[in-house]
């Protein structure tokens, strides 16, 4: 394989800044050293990537998404084919997506699918989660198995009752099951009974729009569920991981609990940090295009979300990227919101939008690589090969310009949506060039890269525990 020399730039991690040159071999980070040492000055090698005045950081590992993803009667709107290439272009090189179990189904078939998915098809590298929607005495069994093979984290859900909906027993038999096997449960945690009836009496009243979606999925009961979800999991004596925390509330709980030095993480999104209610009451259905679970909450969260981000009661940045188009998809909803497919897209978009809060001073330029690159790869069991620049690890690096300025757009955007979250905001920092193990997939702001270059990754255990 090809050396690779990135001279010039400033490498940027979770732990240090430092102006070095990176030289690859094997798809793997062989050596740093000072630029201008004499290390770096006897180094020599086929491509040679000059990164003066532009930032060289960790590919970006994104936690939480959600390809080819059945929801409300349709699929997501990413193929992992689309959806990969999408997030190369936004300097993210690994996603851990989620397999579906679904009623009656053992989890092996459904790992199987998507296996079958997404084989041959990813442009970046991937591993899996587990949805747990059908908890029995099999499929507790089933989850030892996978946890060997090294698929280690399962979703459960508090929400959509009828769907992937779990009982408290339920709940606490996985945790359990997961406390002895070293797997790590994530939880969707809103209280979907409560939120059912309230859908029930808005839509009785007459009350069909967008922005009823967030009205009826109340910050309290998004406090309510992760409360109990946190007491379960003491029980069990189980970590536990918090998806896409909205609400100013909800991470009262989670602060609590670290305070108790519980092993209780948490994961909020780009759209709670950068949209709010704003969004879902746009006018002529345009509040569906924003319409996902947990709901955007009014913009005061915003800051509270930050806080928690700076204080690491938040420890991870993801994107739930399960995109819908407006035309024939959310459109599903007209005449009642809660027939809109729940999802947004955004994993073209984590790390600038994340570059974006340097910029505007939430967070320190190394604290950006840690909640969208180390930390994640620590909790997912993928740290140090992926998540960071170090001797043997994974060379998916990124050469950042973080002077750039760009305009997120439908328009120039290369995820398969016929919208954008963010149209008309404007960005300062932007991906330059994408490696992947060694090799281009952004170069100069062209796609080089193909679907089946990605691997499969078997993952560890968490490695981020108390």
């Amino acid at each position: 394989m090809t050396r690779t020399l990135i001279r010039g730039g400033l490498v940027v991690t979770a732990a240090d800044e430092t102006h070095a040159d990176v030289l690859i071999e094997d798809g793997r980070v062989a050596a740093l050293a000072a630029h201008g040492s004499a290390c770096a000055e006897g180094w020599s090698a086929e491509r040679t990537i000059d990164a003066t005045g532009k930032y060289v950081i960790p590919g970006g590992v994104d936690g939480h998404t959600h390809m080819d993803f059945p929801f409300g009667g349709t699929f997501s709107s990413d193929t992992f084919e689309t959806g990969t290439r999408a997030a190369a272009w936004g300097g993210t090189t690994t996603i851990v997506d989620f397999a579906v179990q679904t009623k009656g189904q053992a989890l092996r078939e459904g790992l199987d699918l998507w296996h079958a998915k997404s084989d041959a098809q990813c442009a970046i590298d991937y591993g899996f989660h587990m949805i747990l929607s059908d908890v029995n005495e099999h499929t507790l069994k089933e989850m030892d198995l996978l946890v060997a093979e090294g698929i280690t984290s399962f979703k459960l859900f508090m929400a959509y009752p009828g769907v992937f909906y779990s009982d408290d027993g339920q709940i606490l038999r996985a945790m359990q099951r997961a406390a002895a096997n070293g797997g790590l449960i994530m939880m969707h945690a809103e209280n979907g009974i409560a939120i059912d009836v309230l859908v029930e009496q808005a839509l009785a009243a007459g009350r069909t729009d967008p922005r009823y979606h967030g009205e009826v999925r109340k910050a309290l009961l998004e406090a309510e569920a992760t409360h109990r979800a946190i007491q379960l999991a003491r029980v069990a004596g189980a970590p536990l991981y918090v998806v896409h925390v909205s609400a100013e509330e909800a991470l009262a709980e989670l602060t609590a609990a670290r305070d108790l030095g519980l092993n209780v993480f948490g994961e909020t999104c780009p759209q709670y940090l950068f949209l709010s209610t704003d969004n879902l009451a746009e006018p002529d259905f345009e509040g569906a295009k924003y319409v996902c679970s947990t709901p955007l909450r009014p913009r005061e969260h915003q800051s509270a979300l930050w806080r928690g981000l700076r204080t690491n009661d938040l420890q991870v940045v993801s994107t739930d990227h399960c995109p819908f188009c407006f035309s024939g998809q959310k459109e599903l909803g007209r005449g009642d919101f809660s027939k809109i497919p729940n999802g947004m897209p955004g994993v073209e978009h984590r790390m600038d939008l994340l570059h974006q809060a340097v910029v505007d001073g939430h967070i320190s330029r190394r604290r950006w690589i840690e909640i969208a690159c180390a930390t994640p790869a620590r909790m997912f069991g993928l740290y140090p090969r992926k998540g960071t620049i170090a001797p043997g690890a994974d060379a998916d690096i990124v050469i950042y310009d973080p002077h750039a300025e760009q305009v997120l757009s439908v328009e120039t955007h290369h995820m398969n949506v016929d919208y954008s979250a963010y149209e008309g905001k404007r960005i300062t920092g932007r991906v330059e060039t994408v490696l992947s193990r060694g090799e281009p997939v952004i170069e100069s702001r062209e796609f080089t890269g193909r679907a089946g270059h990605g691997q499969y990754l078997p993952r560890g255990t968490c490695q981020y525990l108390i």
